[in-house]
């Protein structure tokens, strides 16, 4: 069996067990496939982009207890952010992480007494919030933005480089989230190359385990391609494989991603 006929086994074997485990604990194929559909990036405003550089930035270090969990929810930052407008937070607090972190203590009560340590992660967090609104400020509007992502998304060249530019710009960004940045945003060439979906990929035999967040990203864009399906559902049927999460039906699954693992000795002697 050549490679390509490898990934595309390996997509449905994923797929087919994913919608049986999921089959025991009232989730149906339907709302399955909600998952697999990303929003359109054709009507985005810069507001939903900053909230989604937001929602992502909190995923840098396994974090969202600390932040999103914290406060019942990232969007509820939006009180403090003048509801994700990046001129508005441009305006009050420039680049000064230390105000920023004071105005959500003061918002939130249960923060008053948050590590406040440069190296701790709500003011590392704070900084993610300032470059990244310094970063989308330099976009007009929502418009304006897709238009540039597009340049690269819809280029095989350039593809890859836009995730190594938001690096770059958004402090606390490396491939990763920057990937689950963009994806988000539906640009479905991009998949996020997280513990979950390493640890798979490894268990299978598609990685050694050694290779750069953009090397995997690359072979997941691969593997994609040769299953027939976007690189953000390939990414999705893995990831809820991986953390059980069905968050949009607020259910968790545990346990799938151990027996996933260990269908691997299976596929491997069979494919």
């Amino acid at each position: 069996m050549d490679e390509k006929e490898k990934n595309k086994k390996f997509y449905e074997a994923a797929y087919n067990f994913l919608r049986d485990e999921s089959s025991q604990n009232g989730i149906d194929e339907n709302c399955i496939k909600l998952y697999l559909s990303p929003i359109s990036s054709e009507k985005l405003t810069l507001n939903h982009i900053y909230y989604q550089l937001a929602f992502s930035a909190q995923n840098r270090q396994q974090s969202n207890n600390v932040i999103g969990g914290a406060i019942g929810g990232v969007e509820k930052l939006g009180k403090v952010l003048g509801w994700f407008d990046v001129n508005f937070v441009r305006n009050e607090f420039g680049n000064d992480d230390s105000k920023l972190l004071g105005a959500i203590q003061s918002t939130f009560i249960e923060l008053k007494d948050i590590n406040q340590d440069k190296k701790g992660l709500w003011p590392q967090y704070c900084r993610s919030l300032l470059s990244g609104a310094e970063y989308l400020s330099s976009f007009k509007d929502g418009k304006a933005f897709v238009d540039f992502v597009n340049r690269y998304h819809k280029d095989d060249q350039e593809l890859d480089k836009l995730p190594e530019l938001i690096e770059e710009k958004v402090f606390g960004f490396g491939i990763a989230l920057a990937c689950d940045f963009l994806k988000e945003l539906g640009f479905v060439r991009y998949a996020k190359p997280d513990v979950h979906i390493k640890d798979i990929l490894s268990a299978y035999g598609f990685i050694s385990g050694g290779e750069s967040d953009l090397e995997i990203l690359n072979k997941l864009q691969s593997m994609a391609e040769d299953a027939g399906v976007s690189c953000y559902a390939f990414d999705k049927v893995l990831w809820l494989i991986g953390s059980g999460k069905f968050y949009k039906h607020g259910i968790k699954i545990n346990g799938t991603k151990d027996g996933f693992m260990q269908n691997a000795k299976s596929f491997l002697e069979n494919h």
